[in-house]
């Protein structure tokens, strides 16, 4: 298995990833969303060089030319709520895809919040037998809700490829993906990697929740 660490390398992801940590900017919940977005959009694009292409012909007004282009069969699915605006950044970028949403959700067991399930109630997805599935989730904290996805999503076929992309990931998640996602055919996209989980299961330093800075809070 791949891990891709865009924080490796410096680029204009790094002003992004400033302004949806920093608590002064995370006010804005469209400035929040936009950074996510562009997040995804600059994901998608460095995705897009790694998938098989093959010659097309089209026709311009003065004659035919030759172009490459992706051959890939691609479905962009998305763990509902915080992983929509990261989904609409891949979805600007590979606008041909077909589209897939699952919700799952934190169930907290006791009063302290230390205890944590998952939850799924929702899947709506195209048969997904021999595609590319970019899994878009933002924050890859233990990994639990990343894998109850995709396991529902598997209910209609096992992907040619797996491709996770989340803006933060922890070293926790990752090992969580290991050993649950096939080594041979996943790899893991994030724009950074942080320390490590709090007794909440949060990322820190993180950002916070990003589903309520993206949308607000719940009951």
């Amino acid at each position: 298995m791949e891990i891709i660490d865009f924080s490796k390398t410096d680029s204009v992801i790094n002003r992004y990833m400033a302004e949806i940590r920093d608590t002064d900017y995370q006010r804005n919940r469209l400035l929040f969303r936009n950074n996510i977005t562009r997040i995804g959009e600059m994901m998608a694009y460095e995705m897009s060089k790694t998938l098989d292409y093959e010659e097309r012909e089209v026709t311009t007004p003065l004659g035919t030319s030759t172009v490459r282009l992706p051959k890939d069969e691609m479905v962009i699915g998305t763990v509902f709520r915080a992983g929509l605006p990261l989904h609409t950044g891949f979805l600007n970028v590979f606008d041909h895809a077909d589209n897939a949403f699952v919700s799952a959700y934190r169930d907290y067991k006791d009063e302290a919040h230390t205890e944590v399930g998952i939850h799924v109630e929702y899947l709506a997805t195209p048969r997904l037998g021999g595609k590319t599935l970019v899994i878009a989730d933002p924050m890859l904290a233990t990994g639990g809700s990343l894998e109850l996805g995709y396991r529902a999503f598997i209910t209609k076929g096992m992907p040619r490829r797996i491709d996770i992309a989340c803006v933060i990931a922890t070293p926790e998640g990752i090992d969580h993906v290991r050993k649950t996602f096939p080594e041979d055919r996943t790899t893991v996209w994030c724009a950074a990697i942080d320390e490590c989980l709090n007794e909440h299961k949060y990322i820190v330093p993180g950002l916070g929740d990003a589903g309520d800075l993206c949308f607000g809070g719940k009951e």
